[in-house]
């Protein structure tokens, strides 16, 4: 088996860990390259008709926000520790197997033609072998959890009901006297704050750290979790270098309710004339042509529901920096201030 660790397309590997200390950063890198080698482990197979599709996202590569979370959570636990526990090492490549497989799923689901510049897993293998092998990894994710503790364990099954369930309000969506706004945020909440939540915990929990450090990194994690995918969503319309990762317009050819679309049809609803422009064009049926979609696009962009929708994410992102206030300065703490104040600047 090849264990060794291309980063290319990791946080390691782009240069982007969030911290100017080298001690930290050596630290962060070390860790991240031991976690790239269990993850490969992990997704391993002798099974020649599973092994290939199970490799398929984790060589694709990814920031690895996740795991970067659970390292920097040990080591504002344990500032200055010289070596980080397995334990940490194995929980963040839980969330991390946790993750990749709830991709899989959501490919099938959206029809992605593309992950994180390859072709998604279903366009090789097909819809069914998709599903399954994300099920695989979330077996496998289960194996290298239950050796952690029953802690663990609870936490881990909380999180996956926060996932499922968060999935399945998106595709139902907003009962009719919900607030469509109010109900993406909780959908943000559960579908991806809460792992990036429960990846800091872990990193916190593992490390040793207090109820104080293991709280602070929940509260920050469910904030900026919501804060990326928000970005994201301003960064589909205002990013003409496709920085989120995808072609710019993507989310509303899909028919994706982000916020700035959300927000638009909220002022549409309220009597706003250049609102309503906007959404008869999301309804039009014709956002498939090209230059439909560029019209779509700069109409939103266009939009003060787009520019509310950036002052959202910034909100979330600063109000997460506030949950490490109470902790002693470190380089840890610094270093999750500076990767929430990231992710305000992505939208700037």
């Amino acid at each position: 088996m090849n264990t060794s660790v291309n980063t290319t397309g990791t946080t390691a590997g782009q240069g982007g860990l969030p911290t100017t200390d080298p001690a930290l950063e050596d630290a962060l890198r070390e860790g991240l390259d031991a976690v790239e080698v269990r993850l490969r482990q992990a997704v391993s197979t002798t099974d020649p008709i599973a092994d290939a599709p199970a490799r398929h996202l984790v060589e694709a590569g990814g920031k690895r926000v996740r795991p970067m979370l659970t390292l920097l959570g040990a080591h504002l636990a344990a500032p200055g520790a010289a070596v980080v526990p397995g334990d940490v090492l194995e929980a963040a490549v839980v969330c991390e197997l946790t993750h990749l497989a709830s991709l899989y799923h959501d490919d099938v689901m959206d029809s992605a033609p593309t992950r994180r510049g390859a072709p998604a897993a279903q366009q090789l293998y097909g819809n069914n072998t998709a599903i399954l092998i994300g099920d695989l990894l979330f077996a496998r994710a289960s194996n290298v959890v239950a050796a952690l503790g029953p802690e663990a364990v609870l936490l881990q099954a909380a999180t996956f009901e926060r996932l499922c369930l968060g999935q399945l309000h998106e595709t139902v969506g907003p009962r009719p006297d919900e607030d469509p706004v109010r109900h993406y945020l909780d959908v943000l909440s559960d579908k991806t704050a809460s792992l990036i939540a429960t990846a800091g915990r872990f990193g916190a929990l593992f490390a040793g750290g207090s109820e104080e450090v293991v709280q602070a990194m929940v509260r920050y994690g469910e904030d900026v979790g919501v804060a990326f995918q928000l970005a994201d969503d301003v960064l589909d319309l205002a990013s003409d270098a496709g920085e989120s990762g995808k072609r710019p317009g993507t989310d509303l050819r899909e028919g994706v309710p982000t916020l700035p679309v959300l927000l638009a049809r909220r002022a549409a609803a309220e009597g706003d004339a250049a609102a309503r422009a906007v959404v008869d064009l999301l309804d039009s049926g014709r956002l498939a042509a090209d230059d439909v979609l560029a019209e779509a696009v700069a109409a939103l962009r266009a939009h003060p529901a787009t520019e509310a929708a950036r002052a959202t994410a910034r909100e979330w992102a600063h109000r997460a920096a506030t949950h490490l206030t109470a902790l002693p300065p470190s380089p840890a703490r610094e270093a999750l201030e500076a990767y929430a104040a990231t992710v305000a600047d992505r939208v700037a």
